[in-house]
């Protein structure tokens, strides 16, 4: 079962070299060899593409994509479409959610071929999570709040930066998505398996807080308001899932 990883930056040049070399090294450590990484590039503006060309050098697995627009959503699209994995997905580049969680997803998907979707969760009972700041715990729960009061979302964590489905399921949900490009995008993309009856593991994670985030907080928020009253109106009023 082959495995692509999809790893969307923008000006990552502290953190793309970590990131990649730690994942190489641990499907290394546990002899997976059936995977490619493809690192999607949207706008950075440091030296992120030559540290991305740098890895495909030294690393047969490694693929460096540069797309024009800007947004997780965006990169997360153009690194399906390059795919070539049976389970495909993404991880945040500071590896927040412990590496080890790679090979427990893959031992998933081979053994329980009912699961089309690993939705990584901060927030399930056994997950660990540490480090987060009191501001970031609120904005997070209370997006959630919203997400399950206003759209019925069952699962216990939005966005936790580490997500892998089936790669036929990642198609049918990306023609059914709209073409956000930001954060809100895998918001959507997850609410949309839902509604759509797929088989969505809520995956506790051991997530330790990067505190070099790039996140901008106040602007997220007010474009996650309007993008879930937009969702609202497909999904109760247009019916359309």
């Amino acid at each position: 079962m082959r495995l692509t990883i999809i790893f969307p930056v923008l000006n990552e040049k502290k953190r793309l070299e970590r990131g990649v070399t730690k994942t190489v090294e641990y499907l290394q450590s546990i002899a997976f060899t059936d995977y490619e990484i493809i690192i999607v590039d949207n706008g950075s503006e440091d030296e992120t593409p030559q540290i991305g060309q740098m890895l495909c050098e030294k690393y047969s697995g490694v693929r460096f994509e540069r797309i024009n627009v800007r947004g997780v959503g965006a990169a997360f699209r153009r690194g399906v479409e390059l795919s070539s994995g049976e389970i495909v997905g993404y991880m945040d580049i500071d590896l927040s959610a412990s590496i080890h969680h790679l090979g427990e997803s893959m031992e998933i998907f081979r053994d329980r071929a009912e699961v089309d979707y690993i939705n990584g969760s901060r927030f399930a009972k056994e997950s660990n999570t540490q480090g987060r700041k009191w501001y970031r715990q609120i904005t997070s729960q209370g997006l959630l709040i919203l997400l399950k009061c206003l759209l019925g979302m069952k699962s216990t964590d939005a966005i936790c930066g580490f997500t892998f489905l089936r790669r036929e399921k990642a198609l049918e949900l990306i023609e059914a998505s709209s073409q956000d490009n930001g954060w809100f995008y895998m918001i959507e993309f997850l609410l949309r398996a839902e509604k759509r009856q797929m088989n969505v593991l809520d995956y506790p994670v051991e997530w330790q807080e990067d505190y070099n985030t790039t996140v901008k907080i106040f602007k997220t928020i007010c474009n996650y308001i309007v993008q879930i009253a937009r969702l609202w109106k497909e999904f109760y009023i247009k019916k359309n899932i």
